[in-house]
């Protein structure tokens, strides 16, 4: 399997983005340990005029710049004080779209993930929620801005590319703030997959 190159991120449509990014392989080489897993469901999140977007109305922070990168780099935040969300920035530079990824299917480096994770009893708890994947692959804020394209945080082309048959749509979760926008379908899921964050 090859890396996905940059020109799959700088595409205009997030939402076929978040689509295409189910059933890629997120790798990560970080402290020594490589890890892999498949992603299994997406949020696609549309710039300035999605009332769920940290970029909404054109706010730009020191944390959300990353947003205005090119697309293909990581945006990583903290909610909570706790939790290390991990999202691919998408789209042209200046133009804030992101793709968060909410949940993933461990492949390899499964021990490192657990131990992480201080060993959770069931399997499916282990990545099942963008807070609980980052923990278990290691990502975190110090990571927010570096390209996907190198060596420490990658994706790949999958194996088995995902079915349409296969992806689910529906609201985005835990953005009832944005009115409107929140009823929009910019979830993405793979059907029947049980490392998915939530049950659809």
């Amino acid at each position: 399997m090859s890396k996905l190159p940059e020109s799959f991120y700088r595409r205009e449509d997030v939402e076929a983005i978040a689509r295409d990014l189910l059933n890629t392989v997120l790798h990560t080489h970080i402290d020594g340990h490589t890890c892999a897993a498949r992603i299994v469901e997406t949020e696609a999140y549309a710039g300035t005029t999605d009332r769920a977007c940290h970029a909404y109305g054109g706010r730009r922070t020191k944390r959300t710049s990353i947003m205005y990168m090119p697309g293909g780099h990581a945006y990583v935040y903290l909610i909570y004080g706790l939790y290390h969300l991990f999202n691919v920035v998408t789209h042209k530079q200046e133009e804030p779209y992101a793709v968060l990824i909410r949940a993933v299917q461990p492949l390899k480096g499964v021990d490192i993930m657990r131990e992480r994770r201080n060993h959770p009893a069931s399997p499916y708890k282990l990545t099942a929620g963008p807070g609980l994947l980052t923990r278990a692959l290691g990502i975190t804020t110090r990571d927010s801005g570096i390209p996907l394209t190198g060596n420490r945080i990658w994706l790949e082309e999958s194996d088995d590319p995902a079915a349409v048959s296969d992806m689910c749509s529906g609201p985005r979760i835990g953005v009832d703030y944005a009115g409107p926008d929140a009823l929009l379908h910019r979830r993405f899921w793979l059907r029947n997959n049980p490392w998915v964050s939530k049950k659809a």
